[in-house]
């Protein structure tokens, strides 16, 4: 591989995402070693200004916040993510994998919330001034089984978007899928209804054909 590459991880509450993230950053690392950057919206790697935000907009005890002032608070957050944490280690030559990045917030804020895809995509314009990822690996699950699963393994980590009501949630795997349809070409899905270790090769299999497309 010759050039930093952009890589993000996508999916709904309760798909195992923090699991999966976890066993695949241990073989990234040892395949990649210094060269991988891990960070995380809304926040960042080392990134105090988003990390702040971040705080802000997961808060439980803020449940009157305004669905806008949330979208603009997290494309606030992805501002400074690009510019202080994602470029520079792009510019370095690393491979940037992030937990979330602007489709989590057309998901949830355009269709979970019910602002529009629209309006969520041109906000998030302003803030990250074209860059993408070159893939995105989505962990595709029924959000009524996501649900369940954060209800009996999470009770002590719950944040303000894991108790909205399973309507809410179904909007928000709708607007995913609407994504992935939509573009094809960047995004690899895998199936997280599976058992967490088939999901975990899947998503390591996925992983490995994204890096393969960067070699010379």
């Amino acid at each position: 591989m010759t050039a930093g590459l952009f890589i993000s991880l996508e999916g709904p509450d309760g798909a195992g995402k923090t699991s999966v993230l976890k066993a695949l950053v241990n073989r990234m690392e040892t395949l990649l070693g210094e060269r991988l950057l891990v960070t995380r919206e809304p926040g960042g790697k080392d990134n105090q200004v988003a990390e702040a935000i971040r705080d802000l907009v997961l808060s439980p005890e803020l449940p009157t916040m305004d669905p806008m002032t949330e979208t603009l608070l997290i494309a606030a957050a992805r501002r400074q993510h690009v510019i202080e944490t994602i470029k520079p280690a792009l510019a370095d030559n690393k491979v940037v994998l992030t937990d979330r990045y602007v489709d989590s917030s057309i998901a949830y804020q355009g269709g979970g919330r019910e602002l529009g895809v629209k309006t969520v995509e041109d906000i998030n314009d302003y803030a990250i001034n074209g860059l993408m990822p070159a893939a995105t690996i989505y962990l595709d699950l029924d959000p009524a089984v996501g649900l369940a699963r954060i209800q009996s393994t999470r009770q002590d980590e719950v944040n303000r978007l894991d108790v909205e009501t399973i309507t809410f949630h179904e909007r928000v795997t709708a607007a995913y899928r609407e994504l992935v349809a939509a573009n094809p070409q960047r995004f690899h899905v895998v199936d997280a209804s599976q058992p967490l270790d088939d999901v975990i090769e899947a998503t390591w299999v996925a992983m490995q054909n994204i890096l393969a497309t960067q070699e010379d």
